[in-house]
């Protein structure tokens, strides 16, 4: 027998299917008895009786309790659920690693002792909590980068069996067929591919709208340090696409990401729309699933907007600045250690200094990358090599230099862990813990790495010098204490106080290209 909070939670679900309402896509299926399939919630078809589902929390679940994917409204085409970010349980953390790829690389075990549970506990939380255990979570994650790459990619199909991380392609073949109720063939007949250069491959990654791709661009961009990172732009100036190498266990690995070109109205293919366009290189295809989850925390792609929009614009003094940016996103991360090092080395300097000494500890530290990646490109210095050579790059005051020997040392040790399978609670009280880091450093690393959506950097002096901007309270208790009633999305608030600063610098970098490119046209014209 349900309970009462069990059939308000299944009316309310049916009220959002009733309503086909896209903003849920991603945060359940609905299983539908009378044909055994599932779909997104905003799915065209006919509405089922209220009687007649089952809602599950993850497709997963919908698995393995008999049912398969929709083939009209392709639920497994939506971003993920934005959940994994705000859940500090075992259920969300061991989840988040999930999507990470660590099931593939280490197993049950491995996932097991990340987050401190036998397997055995771990299994039966999951279980409870999202309806599947760690492996079939990691399955159906398997099979939805699978989709993906049948769709929106010309990789051919046994390269595609093992870069969705399935052992074999037999086992690729039957999952598909179990899960979608269709050939890997047949989906791939569904394919929308655009050329893309340079033998790179093309993966499309969906987001909830609003999104705004642009902010985002622009705040990588700023920050970009050459070798690493790659900025591409118009001929006026505007960042159009943002590139970078990163290091994955099957080796280095490159992307470059744009805003989704959904062309006209009405002529989007089943599964694209509002998102990001990849363009990969990777010297490892089963490492593809991992750089995916990483790219969509990255830009944020599974948040969900409406709710973050909703909170912040009813708030009076914010109304302007959600209606100007809808949509707006947090800045993720793709290696925590390297975050960590980039904040210790901007510390309580401008952006333009950060960026010109870590690009420095890069040139002197950085580890190239084969051509086959990104020619030139440099990887940016692990842990152990900045604790044995750090000294002989960085500059600026000693115990800032010292702090990050020790942080290098403790990273490379193991006695410090910071990655994103961490509560926020655990992250924050490890990295305060060592000698040099403060509270400012320990939030803002927890923003980019946790991703949590409820970070708010009160003492940030830019963020301080917005939100006078924006006409909230400029001292950092007062903001702090303001704050409160923004809460579980403080983060995104984070986010609106930092944007008149960036549309500022993005502007005069915008203007320092045009006086460029005009300079070079008239030595041209001579």
């Amino acid at each position: 027998m349900s309970s009462p909070g069990t059939d308000a939670l299944h009316a309310e679900r049916y009220r959002v299917v009733a309503s086909r309402d896209a903003r849920f896509d991603g945060q359940f299926v609905t299983a539908v008895h009378s044909t055994g399939i599932y779909c997104r919630p905003s799915c065209p078809a006919r509405t089922p009786k209220e009687s007649g589902v089952t809602f599950y929390r993850t497709s997963a679940a919908a698995h393995l309790a008999g049912f398969r994917a929709c083939k009209r409204c392709l639920p497994e085409a939506t971003p993920g659920s934005p959940e994994w970010d705000l859940r500090e349980d075992v259920a969300g953390r061991a989840m988040r690693l999930v999507l990470d790829g660590v099931v593939e690389r280490d197993g049950v075990p491995g996932l097991a002792a990340r987050v401190g549970y036998s397997e055995r506990q771990l299994n039966r939380i999951m279980t409870a909590e999202l309806g599947a255990g760690p492996k079939a979570l990691s399955r159906a994650h398997r099979a939805q980068t699978a989709r993906s790459l049948l769709t929106s990619s010309d990789l051919p199909i046994a390269d595609v069996a093992f870069a969705a991380g399935f052992a074999s392609v037999r086992q690729f073949n039957d999952t598909v067929r179990e899960v979608f109720a269709v050939t890997p063939s047949e989906l791939r007949a569904r394919r929308v591919v655009r050329p893309v250069e340079d033998g790179a491959l093309h993966v499309h990654l969906p987001a909830r709208a609003p999104f705004d791709a642009q902010g985002l661009l622009d705040w990588h961009a700023l920050h970009a340090l050459p070798g690493t990172e790659q900025v591409g732009t118009d001929a006026s100036g505007r960042v159009t696409s943002y590139g970078r190498v990163l290091d994955l266990p099957g080796g280095p690995a490159w992307f470059s990401a744009s805003a989704a070109d959904t062309g006209a109205a009405g002529s989007r293919a089943p599964g694209r729309g509002t998102g990001i366009d990849l363009r990969v290189r990777v010297s490892d295809l089963s490492d593809l699933p991992t750089l995916v989850a990483r790219v969509r925390s990255y830009f944020d792609l599974d948040a969900d907007p409406a709710a973050v929009d909703a909170v912040l614009g009813a708030v009076p003094a914010l109304a302007g600045a959600v209606e100007r940016v809808p949509g707006i996103r947090l800045p993720g991360a793709v290696d925590p250690h390297e975050i960590v090092f980039r904040t210790l080395i901007g510390q309580q300097v401008s952006v333009a200094a950060a960026r010109t000494a870590q690009s420095r500890l890069v040139a002197a530290l950085g580890t190239p990358v084969p051509a086959t990646v990104l020619d030139g490109g440099l990887l940016f210095p692990r842990a152990a090599t900045i604790a044995s050579r750090a000294r002989e790059v960085l500059r600026g005051p000693a115990a800032r230099v010292d702090a990050i020997i020790r942080v290098a040392e403790a990273l490379a040790d193991g006695s410090l862990v910071v990655d994103g399978g961490q509560s926020l609670d655990e992250l924050r009280a490890g990295l305060l813990a060592v000698k040099g880091i403060g509270p400012w450093t320990a939030d803002y690393v927890a923003l980019r790495v946790r991703h949590h959506p409820d970070v708010f950097l009160h003492s940030d002096l830019a963020v301080r010098n917005g939100a006078q901007e924006l006409g909230l309270p400029g001292t950092a208790r007062e903001l702090s204490l303001w704050s409160e009633q923004v809460a579980p999305w403080r983060s995104y608030l984070t986010m609106h106080c930092w944007r008149p600063i960036i549309d500022r610098a993005i502007a005069t970098a915008g203007a320092a290209h045009m006086t460029t490119a005009a300079q070079a046209a008239r030595k041209d014209e001579r």
